[in-house]
């Protein structure tokens, strides 16, 4: 690596990395972003679904150019339990718009995209080289060391090198995650001709479906899966917290293949030829075990930082609207060539007036009183389940005696004072 100082060296050349390079660049800063992978995208697993505001913030053409899959016009949430489901969902051309809401993207193409954007605008991308720890001056991060031992000197680092953040840890402000506040997602790629997805998830064109799915399918442990439509593949993946993998022993990838069985499932990706699997780590904690987020010469970004929405399952977006506000946060300590940890906690302030940490502080509770509740994960989606079985069930009894049918078992299998307490505690969580 180069013995030249930058404004700012960026680890980890994900949606957080490179947004807050491009918004430095653009501005005529000197930055290098720095990728362990071969290349950008090599090490991702995200699903994935990009949404468009946050990109075009920093892109604003990008839906001209970037390797987009399809614009999502129907969203769906399943309900699972046993070999049933119940289907909650969206579905609206208003949707399929220019640019559309939302697109699935491949992270592979799309991050190689989007770090030649990066270098257009003037960013040095090193690939194939590890960080693993910080240099410090006087009680300033000033620089970066690889595992070989190479140096390279900044004003300021932002550390956007994912779950679990060395880089964090090094400079003090971070910690290694418990197990359960991370989570192992497993995910595969699924190759389906294009007239088969089209006609499957009632789609024409370039339209797009999600599918997010909790319940019993996921034994209990907290998590959930997903199933996303490309142009001829779909993206099919589970995660749940490590922690409960240990607790139940059970393997990401049988349970993988447990969701490819049941019969919502199969029926949809029937025939489909397995072309890509992949393990990720991913941030479980949220916002209440969020690193801090800077001191002097130093900011954290992304997935370093635990930044997700655990209700809405966003991690991407949040990620590229943090790396653009770090990166803004850089450019006025250049003009006032003060980096010290009072001028970039500037930073923090951005997120604290956008919808990044205003959404991840709303939902900062959800996923510990799913953990108090594990019913909602089993019980729950049984019940559900067989409340939509008696109502659209005909038997020659009175809709009336469904209902009181329906009311009946689920006082049984859960009480009135439960399912009041219970019902209360989720919609404390969710503010």
């Amino acid at each position: 690596m180069s013995d030249d100082k930058f404004d700012s060296i960026v680890v980890g050349a994900g949606p957080a990395g490179i947004s807050a390079g491009i918004t430095m660049a653009r501005a005529g800063l000197n930055v290098a972003v720095i990728e362990r992978g071969e290349y950008a995208g090599a090490k991702n697993v995200q699903g994935a679904v990009l949404y468009s505001k946050m990109f075009a913030d920093i892109t604003p053409d990008f839906y001209k150019e970037a390797p987009l899959e399809r614009a999502i016009v129907d969203e769906r949430v399943w309900i699972m339990s046993g070999d049933s489901n119940i289907q909650v969902g969206y579905r609206s051309a208003s949707l399929n718009t220019t640019p559309a809401n939302s697109y699935t993207i491949i992270r592979v193409a799309f991050d190689k995209w989007y770090s030649k954007k990066a270098e257009e605008a003037g960013v040095t991308l090193v690939t194939g080289v590890t960080i693993n720890d910080v240099i410090k001056k006087d009680g300033r991060v000033v620089g970066v060391r690889s595992t070989d031992g190479d140096e390279l000197m900044c004003d300021v680092l932002v550390a956007c090198d994912g779950a679990n953040s060395i880089l964090a840890q090094k400079a003090g402000i971070g910690r290694e995650w418990k197990a359960s506040e991370i989570a192992i997602a497993v995910k595969e790629i699924l190759a389906l001709p294009r007239e088969k997805i089209e006609d499957r998830f009632n789609l024409e064109g370039d339209e797009g479906s999600t599918t997010e799915m909790f319940g019993d399918h996921t034994r209990g442990m907290l998590g959930y899966s997903f199933l996303y439509t490309n142009k001829e593949t779909l993206a099919l993946g589970v995660g749940c917290a490590v922690d409960d993998f240990q607790r139940t022993n059970t393997k990401p990838y049988e349970l993988l293949e447990s969701i490819k069985a049941h019969p919502s499932v199969r029926r949809l990706i029937q025939g489909a030829t397995p072309v890509e699997y992949s393990a990720h780590i991913i941030p479980e904690g949220g916002y209440n075990v969020m690193p801090k987020l800077f001191t002097s010469g130093m900011l954290v970004a992304g997935d370093a930082a635990q930044m997700i929405n655990p209700t809405h399952r966003e991690g991407s977006n949040l990620a590229m609207a943090a790396g653009r506000m770090a990166g803004e946060t850089v450019i006025a300590a250049k003009s006032k060539g003060d980096y010290s940890e009072a001028a970039l906690s500037e930073y923090r302030r951005k997120l604290e007036n956008s919808f990044v940490l205003k959404d991840m502080r709303d939902h900062k509770d959800v996923e510990e009183q799913v953990r108090k509740r594990r019913e909602i994960l089993t019980i729950y989606p049984k019940m559900a389940c067989d409340a939509a079985h008696d109502f659209f069930h005909v038997d020659g009894l009175s809709k009336t005696e469904h209902k009181k049918r329906i009311i009946k078992n689920a006082l049984k299998k859960r009480g009135l004072f439960k399912l009041a307490a219970d019902a209360f505690a989720l919609r404390q969580a969710i503010g």
